[in-house]
């Protein structure tokens, strides 16, 4: 059996809007979304959230104890194995939530 080469992934970022912009900035930055001639090259739809902030927590919308509902952005791009530590790095810095939900899937090498 031939060993799957994993050189890229694919980053799913869930954030709110009024962050999109600096987002997109700190993937540019960390090399995120670079592909032949091209930078800056992701997608983005609107998708409704839902959570429930427990004791202990501190977060960016919402109340303890309180299941809540919100629009926000799911951001797809595609990240180079060599980048993926730094390009995560950079999401953590610039997003609000107290725990981000950046989903990294492998992508076979074919």
């Amino acid at each position: 059996m031939q060993k799957v080469a994993y050189i890229m992934f694919k980053l799913e970022i869930f954030i709110p809007a009024s962050h999109f912009e600096i987002l997109r900035e700190a993937l540019r930055e960390a090399g995120a979304g670079a592909m032949g001639h091209y930078d800056s090259a992701l997608s983005y739809s609107i998708v409704r959230g839902c959570w429930r902030p427990l004791p202990g927590a501190n977060p960016y919308d919402g109340e303890i104890g309180v299941l809540c509902e919100a629009e926000e952005y799911k951001v797809e791009v595609l990240c180079r194995k060599e980048t993926l530590r730094g390009t995560v790095d950079a999401v953590k810095a610039v997003h609000p939530y107290e725990e981000p939900v950046i989903n990294a899937i492998p992508l076979a090498a074919i």
